[in-house]
C-alpha cells in the first residue's frame, strides 16, 4: 500500500506543469474530444510506467547492495532539483495527425514521457519498493489525477494553479524521500 500511495502522490505532484500535462491541454484544445484523449493518456502511461517500474525493480534485485540504495536515494534528491526547473513545451510537438485523438494521444504521450521526470521517478520508485504492479498502478493513478483535469479544464486550470508552489512542494517531497532513504541506508533509521 505504501508503494501505491507514495507513487500516486509523487507522480501527481511532479506531473503538474510538466510537458506531458501541457501536451494534454494542447490536445484537448485541438481535438475537443476529452474521452479519447483521457484513454490515450491512460494506456500510454500504463505501458510506459510498467516498463519504468520493471526496470527499477529489476535493477534493484540484480544490483542489490548498499551502494545501490545510496544511488536510489541520491536519484530522489536529484529529482528534487530537476523538479524546480520549469518545463518548456514546443507547440509543434502536439500537432494533430491523421490518426485521431486517441492514437495521437497514445503515441505522443508514450514517446514524450520517455526520459521525463515522472518516468525517472517511476524507475526510482520501482527500485525502492520492488513492486512493479503497485508502483505502475500508483504512478498511472498520479498521472491521471494530474492530467484528467488538464484535459477537461484546459487552459483555465493552468491560470489558477501556482506552478512555482507546486514545484517547490514536489521538490520537497522528493528531497524528503531521498534524505529518508539516505538515513535508512546509513542505519540511522
Amino acid at each position: 500500500m505504501e508503494a501505491l500511495l507514495t507513487s500516486t502522490a509523487i507522480v501527481a505532484l511532479a506531473e503538474i506543469g510538466d510537458k506531458t500535462q501541457l501536451l494534454a491541454i494542447v490536445l484537448a484544445t485541438r481535438f475537443k474530444r476529452p474521452v479519447p484523449i483521457i484513454l490515450g493518456i491512460f494506456f500510454a502511461t500504463i505501458a510506459n510506467h510498467f516498463l519504468a517500474a520493471l526496470v527499477g525493480a529489476q535493477a534493484a534485485s540484480l544490483i542489490d547492495g548498499q551502494w545501490f540504495r545510496y544511488l536510489v536515494a541520491i536519484s530522489f534528491i536529484a529529482m528534487a532539483a530537476w523538479t524546480l526547473i520549469p518545463d518548456k513545451f514546443d507547440d509543434d510537438e502536439a500537432k494533430p495527425s491523421r490518426f485521431g485523438a486517441f492514437a495521437t494521444t497514445l503515441i505522443a504521450f508514450f514517446f514524450i514521457e520517455m526520459g521525463d521526470k515522472t518516468q525517472i521517478a517511476t524507475v526510482a520508485l520501482g527500485a525502492q519498493f520492488h513492486s512493479v504492479l503497485a508502483v505502475m498502478t500508483g504512478s498511472t493513478l498520479g498521472m491521471m489525477i494530474a492530467n484528467v483535469p488538464a484535459v477537461l479544464l484546459g487552459n483555465e486550470l493552468i491560470k489558477r494553479i501556482p506552478l512555482n508552489t507546486v514545484r517547490i512542494v514536489t521538490a520537497l517531497l522528493f528531497l524528503a524521500m531521498g534524505i529518508w532513504l539516505l538515513l535508512k541506508t546509513a542505519g540511522f533509521i
